[in-house]
């Protein structure tokens, strides 16, 4: 009950053209589609006794109550709401719009006319309220996500608590086809992961001992055992939920607009009709007031404006909704305008480009064998928490010397010895102590080096550097492709390691050994010019800053750090520069949905309204004006759910 709870209140604030007739959950089945079945079914029989005589007694009083009650299941609970809307100050509703145009028809005698209205109106708001529940779909998905419990180690042994409940630190199992409570690292061996709700990549996660895992994660093959990490509330499924729940909550520019239009549109399309009732009277030598009425119910039934007011809130959830499914979180509509407007990508590069951890590049050796060396090196890096020691420790050697006396020193290394010999690891400012010179065989080395001294003497040197993402250098193309023309990296690194990574990628412009500070004047400086529409790709603390001010800020989300997530207004789940061009490609698609939506509704009811007021389109033409615009609308919006970026 909590999740449909949830999913209502999503739908309230996504769509504030909810009405209490037709947004009814869909699971109630064939309950939803009753008045409407029974509405069609009585205006059927009603009009094959009109046309074909087939009732003789089909007339005057018995037709008037039989079309009244055919009315009645899909019109009392509009002309209800219109009174309420009336009551709660809001004079000029669509609710007022049909009510008026319905029951003047019925106060002319065109009884089949006023029904069909209003039934066609009725089933519009329930393809509407179908749509908008596929369009939910991916958010319901990953409501379900969620852990309903979780076997957590106390008092030596395993309880069921539920998530909320779960402490920092506490080691939890999770059994075969079960979901991971929270956010935390694998203590078994090895996992196998379907990560589809969190990451979007329907390909199941293979991760070792000691690896990152995610709440919502579900694990796929034998029982295993994590550490908690964070508790429920901070953990990767409860933000995201939160994200895009509240993302609903921030319109688009255009939405804003069409609501504001509404509001004066729709007093203006009712004094109008009232005049086409009126004024022709002063004007028109044979002036019949029937006629005109007619006429201005058909201009009031094309001029309410539920496709317009339907489609584009719609429009922009689908492409909330597609961004969410492949691993990206808008934080607003909003963004989904702007981030299809992007000319210029700004990029962070450790974590956003590269992936945040050393590896060994390269080995060189100069007075022993590799193997050799590399045993002396890592019986002192056994030592060491350093990040850099972590990734020596990951070269592969049968067996290992071990080090007495080790000892760190600051910003410069270790020394100790090793199978009896006296070893330094570390920089350059480490062997200078001790006169050793390793400046000519290093002096064109662009990464971090680890240089090694063995009993005096220069054995070689290993260079550790970060990683680039499989898919960076794919990602400036394909940016390219959809409308970035300027590209930039900005990083804390040092200015010789950005640029070799910016070259490697295909990036001209680059500049390392920033300060937050300085990162933030580079980008504010690029903004200047007022054809720059920027967005800034980050994970680190030191974006937060730049994330803020950039017209879209785009974390990284799956190592990023809390408060880059926080101040960015688009999230990438999965940690691939890939997904950024993806981001703009379903903002793209989205705008233009929105905008074929708005061209479509205005398009026809303008032919329509013009036709209508001349006297040559029928009640039947306006119902198309309105409802099948409006179904067309909703249809067109529903494809950005199966698109494909």
């Amino acid at each position: 009950m909590k999740e449909r709870k949830e999913l209502k209140d999503l739908e309230k604030n996504t769509h504030n053209h909810t009405h209490n007739h037709s947004h009814s959950n869909t699971n109630s089945g064939i309950k939803e589609y009753m008045p409407a079945i029974i509405s069609f079914t009585m205006l059927l029989i009603g009009v094959a006794a009109d046309y074909f005589n087939l009732a003789s007694f089909f007339k005057g009083f018995i037709r008037i109550v039989w079309y009244t009650i055919a009315y009645l299941p899909v019109g009392l609970p509009v002309v209800k709401e219109g009174w309420l809307s009336i009551k709660r100050g809001n004079y000029f509703t669509e609710f007022l719009l049909m009510s008026i145009a319905t029951i003047g028809a019925f106060a002319i005698g065109e009884y089949p006319e006023g029904v069909a209205v209003m039934l066609f109106y009725a089933v519009g708001e329930l393809f509407q309220s179908a749509a908008v529940t596929r369009a939910k779909s991916n958010i319901q998905a990953l409501l379900d996500v969620r852990p309903k419990a979780a076997l957590v180690f106390r008092n030596n042994e395993y309880i069921s608590v539920l998530p909320d409940a779960i402490k920092i630190g506490e080691k939890i199992r999770v059994r075969s086809g079960e979901k991971v409570p929270v956010d935390g690292v694998l203590f078994s061996a090895k996992a196998s992961l379907n990560t589809a709700a969190i990451t979007g990549e329907s390909k199941p996660a293979t991760i070792g001992k000691n690896d990152v895992i995610y709440a919502g994660s579900i694990n796929l093959q034998d029982v295993i055992e994590i550490k908690a990490t964070k508790e429920f509330k901070d953990s990767s499924i409860a933000r995201i939920l939160e994200l895009v729940q509240n993302a609903t909550a921030r319109k688009s520019k255009t939405e804003l607009f069409i609501r504001k239009f509404a509001k004066v549109y729709t007093p203006i399309v009712v004094f109008l009709a009232m005049g086409l009732t009126l004024f022709p009277y002063f004007f028109v030598d044979d002036y019949v007031f029937r006629d005109w009425l007619y006429r201005a119910l058909i201009f009031l039934v094309i001029s309410c404006p539920c496709a317009l007011v339907i489609s584009i809130p719609l429009g922009y959830f689908g492409g909330l909704g597609a961004a969410s499914k492949n691993g990206i979180l808008f934080k607003g509509a909003s963004f989904l305008d702007t981030i299809a407007k992007v000319n210029t990508l700004v990029m962070d590069k450790t974590g956003t480009i590269t992936k945040g951890v050393f590896k060994i590049q390269e080995i060189h050796t100069l007075i022993m064998e590799e193997k050799e060396m590399m045993q002396y090196v890592l019986a002192l890096e056994a030592t060491s928490t350093h990040p850099i020691a972590q990734a020596l420790l990951d070269y592969p050697l049968d067996e290992t010397f071990k080090a007495i006396d080790a000892n760190e020193i600051a910003g410069k290394g270790l020394k100790g010895i090793v199978n009896n010999k006296k070893v330094l690891v570390g920089n350059a400012a480490l062997l200078l102590d001790y006169k050793i010179d390793a400046l000519t065989e290093i002096e064109d080395v662009v990464e971090s080096s680890v240089l090694i001294a063995i009993d005096g003497q220069f054995a070689g040197y290993v260079i550790i550097a970060d990683e680039i993402k499989e898919d960076a250098k794919e990602t400036i193309s394909e940016a390219y492709k959809v409308g970035v023309k300027d590209f930039y990296i900005f990083s804390g690194d040092r200015d010789s390691i950005t640029k070799k990574v910016a070259k490697e990628i295909n990036v001209l412009r680059a500049k390392g050994g920033l300060l937050p500070e300085q990162k933030l004047k580079e980008v504010e400086d690029i903004m200047t010019n007022p054809n720059a529409v920027v967005a800034f790709v980050g994970d680190g603390i030191n974006d937060a800053p730049v994330l803020a001010v950039s017209d879209v800020g785009i974390a990284m989300g799956g190592l990023g750090s809390d408060v880059a997530i926080e101040t960015a207004d688009v999230i990438i789940q999965t940690d691939q520069p890939s997904k950024i061009v993806q981001a703009i490609k379903i903002g793209k698609s989205t705008r233009i949905i929105v905008w074929q939506n708005i061209a479509l509704a205005f398009g026809v009811k303008l032919i329509v309204l013009l036709l209508g007021a001349g006297g040559l389109a029928t009640m039947w033409a306006a119902v198309f004006a309105d409802v099948g615009v409006a179904l067309l609308a909703i249809l067109n919006a529903v494809r950005l759910q199966r698109m494909k970026w």
